[in-house]
């Protein structure tokens, strides 16, 4: 089995931040994009040298703080009534918070959910060798199994692949969850969302 995982961070016994701990109703219910960028900027902080992403104190990462992390993240990924409903979207905001925390040699770019499953595979499994990352959108997918992802942003933390059958791990809602990663990625459906492709001055991509 070809297995791999990044190493990630806890709050409290949580894998990462948690929506749920947002009272602020558009936060809670449509908040993903941002805690998305959250969760990203504090791997980056701890793993990737980057500790101007996160402005709280990285060596006791805590509820109360991460709560604020994600009102000061909310301007740049404001929840709004569709969610951040595009790639380009995120991009966009993304790239305004790292400005505003002048951080430098960071490169966002988009991957369409509309590429083959055995291609959105090959690049997140050379993402995350590099020790990266991968912010995804989910929109529509009718497999009962991914309802609890629909419309939905997380990190992609990690992946296995036994005799071809390829999983990966996302972090989200304060869990991790292994998927089958074609079923997920095949939707059929025209409305797919796709990957956030992350580059740094630390990647060899």
């Amino acid at each position: 089995m070809n297995t791999k995982e990044l190493p990630y961070f806890y709050i409290n016994e949580n894998f990462g931040g948690n929506q749920s701990w947002f009272l602020d109703p558009w936060m809670h219910i449509g908040g993903c994009g941002a805690l998305t960028m959250c969760d990203l900027m504090i791997y980056m902080a701890l793993y990737r040298d980057l500790p101007e992403g996160y402005p709280y104190d990285l060596s006791h990462l805590s509820k109360k703080d991460y709560k604020k992390f994600g009102a000061h993240m909310r301007p740049y990924l404001r929840p709004r009534e569709e969610g951040i409903k595009d790639l380009e979207t995120f991009i966009e905001g993304a790239e305004l918070y790292l400005e505003y925390s002048e951080i430098e040699g960071v490169e966002l770019s988009p991957f369409d959910g509309h590429h083959p499953a055995a291609e959105a595979q090959a690049v997140i499994q050379e993402s995350i060798d590099a020790g990266l990352p991968v912010p995804m959108l989910l929109l529509k997918n009718p497999d009962p199994r991914f309802e609890f992802f629909e419309w939905h942003w997380f990190l992609i933390v990690g992946y296995r692949d036994e005799s071809g059958d390829f999983q990966i791990k996302v972090a989200t809602y304060g869990k991790e969850h292994w998927l089958d990663f074609e079923a997920f990625w095949e939707t059929g459906e025209e409305e797919r969302g796709g990957l956030v492709l992350i580059r740094d001055d630390c990647s060899s991509l």
